[in-house]
């Protein structure tokens, strides 16, 4: 059978498009989708990648009404709680889970849901 290779992109509406991407861009280093040739588009580094469907009332993701929940690999993750906090944006404490790795979360500007991970 043949098989999927990755995760070729992630499209969700914003409230002010312009704004999120740049906040994706500044404090998580997401370089946006070029608009005009020869830019390049952000490259991410080979690696695992979770796909779990969640039963629609998880609490996990938080707002019930968000359907959706980035999950992006770090190398550092105190040092990324560290640098985001530092920024003045709220991040919940690392969770660390043997084997698996450990976990933070927080929300972007505009209430989604992003959690940070740094496998084991």
């Amino acid at each position: 059978m043949e098989k999927v290779s990755g995760i070729g992109g992630l499209f969700f509406r914003a409230r002010d498009p312009k704004a999120l991407g740049n906040w994706y861009q500044q404090h998580l280093g997401v370089t946006l989708t070029p608009t005009s040739e020869g830019g390049t588009v952000w490259q991410q580094e080979a690696g695992p990648t979770a796909f779990s469907p969640f039963p629609e009332t998880t609490k996990y993701f938080g707002d019930p009404n968000k359907v959706w929940m980035v999950n992006f690999r770090v190398h550092d993750l105190d040092k990324m709680v560290a640098q985001l906090r530092t920024a003045g944006i709220e991040v919940k404490d690392p969770e660390s889970y043997p084997g698996i790795g450990s976990f933070a979360r927080l929300h972007d500007p505009e209430g989604n849901p992003i959690e940070l991970w740094q496998p084991s």
